[in-house]
C-alpha cells in the first residue's frame, strides 16, 4: 500500500468558536485536514508564522485594513494560499486584499458547502501564479545576464578587433576552461573593465 498523503495543513482565522466548529466539520468531511484555529486577529502574523500552514482561511464580518496588512505579512503570495471570506466590503478593500496577496476573497459570507471548492480554487490559483511569477524571474534573469554578456562581448570586439561570433567564442571557450558559466566569465570581464575604464 503507498503510504497516506500528509493531510493538509490550514490555519483558520475565526473569531467566532461556533463558526469556527461548523467550517472544521465542513472540511472534515470533505477530506483529510490538520486545522488550527486562531481566534483573535491581533498578532496573527506571528501566529499563522509559528504553525507555518499550507493554506490560510479567514472568515470576518469586517475585515479592516489592519487585518489585511497582517495578513499580508502572516502569508505573503509567494508562501501560501490565503482564502477570505467576508460579509461586507467595498472596492477599496477588496483591492487591498488582492494586492495583499489573497488568493480567494469571498463577499457574502462563508457558508460550509462553499469552503471547499474555493479552498481548492485558492490553492489553484496561489500554484499558477507561483508558476507564472517563477518564469517571470527565469526571463528576468536571463534577460539579465544576455545583457552582461553582450556588453562583455561588445568589449573584446572593440579591445581585440574580432566580430561578434569570435566575441562569444572566445567568452565559451575561458568558460569552459575555468569551470564556469559564460555568464560569469561576461560578468568578470565587465567588471574588470569598469574598474580599469
Amino acid at each position: 500500500m503507498p503510504p497516506e498523503a500528509s493531510p493538509l495543513s490550514i490555519v483558520l482565522v475565526e473569531p467566532d468558536k461556533n463558526r469556527a466548529l461548523q467550517i472544521i466539520d465542513s472540511l472534515k468531511a470533505a477530506g483529510n485536514y490538520d486545522i488550527r484555529v486562531i481566534a483573535e486577529s491581533t498578532g496573527l502574523a506571528r501566529a499563522v508564522a509559528s504553525f507555518n500552514p499550507d493554506v490560510v482561511l479567514v472568515d470576518l464580518a469586517n475585515p479592516s485594513r489592519d487585518i489585511i496588512e497582517e495578513l499580508s505579512v502572516a502569508s505573503t503570495p509567494l508562501e501560501r494560499p490565503v482564502a477570505m471570506f467576508v460579509d461586507q466590503s467595498d472596492d477599496a478593500m477588496t483591492k487591498a486584499a488582492i494586492e495583499a496577496g489573497v488568493s480567494a476573497y469571498v463577499v457574502d459570507g462563508l457558508r460550509a458547502d462553499r469552503v471547499k471548492p474555493i479552498l481548492d480554487a485558492a490553492i489553484t490559483r496561489f500554484h499558477m501564479f507561483s508558476r507564472v511569477r517563477k518564469e517571470l524571474e527565469t526571463t528576468k534573469r536571463a534577460l539579465e545576464e544576455r545583457k552582461v554578456i553582450d556588453r562583455a562581448k561588445g568589449l573584446l570586439m572593440k579591445a581585440r578587433g574580432i566580430d561578434e561570433d569570435a566575441a562569444y567564442s572566445l567568452l565559451r571557450k575561458t568558460a569552459m576552461d575555468q569551470n564556469k558559466r559564460v555568464v560569469d566569465v561576461a560578468s568578470a570581464l565587465v567588471t574588470a573593465a569598469g574598474l580599469l575604464g
